[in-house]
């Protein structure tokens, strides 16, 4: 594809160029090395960033983040902020899994305590989480309580007896993002987020045993409670068919509106609405529901993992020191406030497939962080590694205080399912490294193969060089449950 100019910024900075005849408002910024820049070429991601920088009101460029691939609308690892007046809302910039994300739990347990049992520990999880497409949640509500969920996020469940107080203050938006409006989300949205709170879906979503291998960081490390051989739970999933309806519900509807017809964007996958529109303010009310809808699965998926710890270890969770490190989204949109040209001013940032990375000092991260920064967890795959990094001033000044979210695919779900034998890497990935994989379908396994993925510390290595975030640990799985 040509038409477009790239230049080096430096190693791990590229910029494309602004090019009116192309319709770009702004430049693009991609965080890369010659390796991911070229992938990303070869399935015209470059393409994705340039069409999202043709967006009304969109601040300063378009910016991709080292673990790029190509995505619906935006690419995944997609950042863009656009002005309040000026600009659009697109829930292709969000996903349609809304506010999927992660949640680190720490343990007190050493490695070597675990060593021999953790087949019996994954077999427990396994039968305790409810998971796979369709699934359902071992929790039922009704619309009256759904609503709830929607307005007050994680103070529901806490209520009702999941998880504990303290967890809320580790929780990105303290596990309620405000802006929640149940009359914005469809019934059928309703209809299928009714059964699936506490359940971990299907695709890339996951739990996994892990154990901590390497400390780049030490002060970070001590702040955060993590050290050497430490086990910890890391959980992915996000706001199931719930979320994937109110992406689908307002795509169709702002693809019909005549303000985008008019606006001649290359992808109809860009749907998009004025932030301050009647589309553009429903969308975003719906989203925060799902938003929160999210945060509460995650929050009783937990729930599910130290009750079942505590059958395993005859402890209460509590003893076994399974706090939250961290519970951070990467799919969503948010008005934050930045300094741009010298003023601070409210912007709605979309990052889709990329977390949020304060750094040092933001009100916006729990109290026990402010001095080293947010956590950023960064999964892997399910072969190979995920990491702990903290949130720098750099990312703060450079790209809205963003980072990657993972690892990023290099081939298609389809392709994997044709290429990977999933019986035969299940019992590689054992055999080799001794991580025991458990999933309802094989075709979860050959999706999810690390070979379809980058290799996560590359991707790692660049945000951190690139000074967007900054490595604290990396964490190795034993074993892994997929959905």
């Amino acid at each position: 594809m040509s038409g477009y100019d790239i230049k080096k910024i430096d190693e791990y900075k590229w910029e494309i160029l602004k090019n009116q005849s192309l319709g770009m408002r702004v430049p693009g910024i991609i965080y890369a090395n010659e390796e991911i820049l070229e992938h990303a070429k070869n399935e015209n991601t470059i393409q994705q960033v340039i069409n999202v920088s043709c967006l009304p009101g969109i601040v300063k460029a378009s910016f991709a983040m080292p673990d790029i691939h190509y995505g619906y609308g935006f690419p995944i690892g997609g950042v863009a902020a656009m002005d309040l007046e000026e600009g659009v809302i697109s829930p292709g910039g969000v996903g349609f899994d809304i506010s999927c994300g992660v949640r680190l739990l720490k343990t007190n347990i050493d490695y070597n305590e675990i060593k021999e049992k953790v087949e019996d520990i994954m077999y427990k999880l396994f039968s305790a989480i409810p998971k796979g497409v369709g699934s359902k949640g071992r929790i039922k509500t009704s619309k009256k309580e759904l609503e709830q969920i929607f307005l007050q996020g994680v103070n529901w469940a806490i209520k009702k007896g999941y998880g504990d107080e303290s967890d809320k203050f580790f929780i990105e938006e303290e596990g309620c993002m405000q802006g929640a409006n149940p009359d914005y989300v469809s019934k059928q949205a309703y209809d299928r987020g009714s059964d699936q709170v506490g359940s971990l879906g299907s695709g890339n979503h996951f739990l996994e045993l892990q154990r901590v291998t390497d400390i780049y960081d030490d002060y970070c490390a001590k702040v955060m409670g993590i050290y050497k051989n430490q086990i910890m739970i890391m959980i992915h999933s996000g706001s199931r068919g719930l979320g994937h309806q109110v992406c689908g519900d307002y795509t169709k509807l702002m693809q019909k509106t005549s303000y985008f017809n008019k606006l001649n964007i290359a992808d109809r996958q860009l749907a998009c609405s004025p932030i301050n529109s009647d589309e553009g303010k429903k969308y975003f009310g719906a989203m925060v529901c799902a938003v929160n809808y999210a945060m509460v699965n995650r929050h009783c998926l937990a729930h599910w993992v130290r009750i079942s710890f505590e059958q395993i270890f005859s402890k209460s969770w509590k003893s076994l020191g399974m706090f939250l490190l961290y519970d951070v989204s990467h799919n969503i949109a948010k008005i934050e406030e930045f300094k741009i040209n010298g003023k601070r001013i409210n912007v709605c940032v979309h990052r889709k497939g990329a977390t949020r990375a304060f750094g040092p000092g933001s009100i916006y991260i729990p109290k026990e962080y402010r001095d080293i920064g947010q956590p950023v967890i960064i999964p892997g795959d399910m072969g190979r590694y995920s990491y702990i990094l903290v949130g720098t001033k750099k990312a703060m000044d450079d790209c809205f205080g963003s980072t990657c979210h993972g690892a990023g695919r290099i081939i298609s779900r389809a392709q994997a399912k044709k290429q990977i034998n999933a019986s035969q890497l299940k019992k590689d990935l054992f055999e080799n490294k001794r991580i025991i994989i458990l999933a309802d379908s094989p075709a979860s396994i050959s999706e999810e193969a690390p070979q379809a993925y980058k290799d996560v510390s590359m991707v790692v290595d660049i945000a951190h060089n690139a000074g967007i975030s900054k490595k604290v640990a990396k964490l190795e799985p034993l074993g892994v449950i997929k959905g």
